[in-house]
């Protein structure tokens, strides 16, 4: 008599062991697609050193001594390193990520700041803001290919999609610089908003969209004729924006406006504008677009945002707005390459908020070091 029921409780025993199993999987799935693979997180610290975490095993494995003014981290596109640049020593460096070592430490001049790869990941381009210098270098071989002379105080290059212009943003001259991505030869110069601090690019290197830290106003730039197409008022100072993938909107998060405001940049007008908190700062969006989340400096906390129907994602049952618990001060963030996982820097409180995608839950929180600021995520 008691067999059909000791069959039944072991069957739904199998089930909720196989569920469970399932669900790990989905939520560490890049452990178990192939023996060796890898997948961490690198953030930078004040003391000039890099954490890095192991994001399966949610720890730090390691601390890389690698110089001083960290800055401009990013993974490379094909290569298992992660490349920066030290602004207070001059030059851009080079982590093994497979022997968590530093591999090369390149000279570029006075103040670097940022970096950018070629969509190939074959050459990398910084500026030198101390020398007004444009460089280009390649990644292989870890030597320079070409320099030139910018604007006043260049402090980003960035490539464009199709990977055949530099736009270079010279924050004294208030100019964006449009370069030939082989040559680095200045193509034009176009006045923009007062000390730029952020480019982005339509998908089809049509329009650039210029941010500074300092205006309420957006600079558009029409990058085949190379001249200012206009300057959109804001509702305050913009600390961040995000292009959505297929280009069609642009979110610019502002910390004074206490929000995000909704950008078509077809018709280039300000829509939609989403208030989210006290002081929202930095963002970053899923892949497919739906899901905007923005870090809350101020409250502690990061707000995903339901992009479809302008609003902060709700609990599930309650109804209740959804923001999650991160650190003191959260600034940057990223994914893991399969959104599982959201990885968020907390300035103030020296460590990371590892946030559970799904269930927009806080899984831990790591320490890094003290004051850190910039973060990579490489999967190899």
């Amino acid at each position: 008599m008691n067999r059909p029921r000791n069959f039944r409780m072991y069957f739904l025993l199998g089930v909720l062991v196989i569920t469970g199993v399932v669900l790990l999987l989905r939520e560490h799935r890049p452990s178990f697609l192939r023996p060796g693979l890898r997948l961490s997180a690198y953030v930078s610290a004040g003391d000039g050193s890099v954490t890095v975490i192991d994001l399966v095993k949610l720890a730090a494995v390691a601390r890389i001594a690698v110089g001083p003014g960290l800055s401009g981290m990013r993974e490379h596109p094909m290569r298992a390193e992660v490349w920066g640049v030290s602004s207070a020593g001059g030059y851009v460096w080079v982590i093994n990520t497979r022997v968590n070592q530093v591999s090369a430490r390149i000279p570029v001049g006075p103040l670097p700041y940022a970096i950018d790869f070629s969509p190939d990941g074959g050459r990398l381009y910084t500026t030198s803001a101390g020398s007004d210098t444009l460089l280009a270098i390649d990644c292989q071989s870890r030597s320079v290919l070409a320099r030139t002379r910018t604007g006043g105080e260049p402090v980003l290059a960035h490539v464009t999609p199709d990977g055949k212009s530099v736009l270079v943003l010279n924050h004294r001259d208030a100019t964006l610089g449009i370069h030939d991505a082989s040559t680095l030869a200045l193509r034009s110069t176009v006045a923009i908003v007062k000390q730029p601090d952020k480019v982005t690019i339509l998908p089809d290197n049509s329009l650039a969209f210029v941010l500074s830290r300092t205006e309420h106003r957006l600079s558009l730039v029409d990058l085949r004729r190379g001249v200012l197409v206009t300057n959109l008022e804001l509702d305050g100072n913009p600390s961040d924006m995000l292009l959505k993938p297929d280009g069609g909107e642009l979110y610019v998060i502002s910390p004074d406006a206490h929000g995000v405001q909704v950008i078509n940049t077809w018709t280039h007008e300000v829509g939609d504008y989403m208030v989210l908190g006290s002081a929202p700062t930095r963002g970053v969006l899923s892949a497919d677009g739906s899901t905007l989340y923005v870090s809350d400096s101020a409250a502690g906390h990061v707000i995903p945002v339901d992009i479809a129907n302008r609003r902060v994602v709700r609990e599930p049952g309650t109804g209740k707005e959804f923001p999650i618990t991160a650190g003191q001060s959260p600034g940057v963030m990223r994914f893991d390459p399969e959104e599982n996982l959201l990885i968020a820097v907390n300035e103030a409180s020296a460590d990371v908020a590892v946030i559970r995608v799904r269930t927009n839950s806080l899984l831990t929180m790591i320490p890094v070091g003290a004051a850190p600021k910039d973060l990579a995520v490489k999967l190899f």
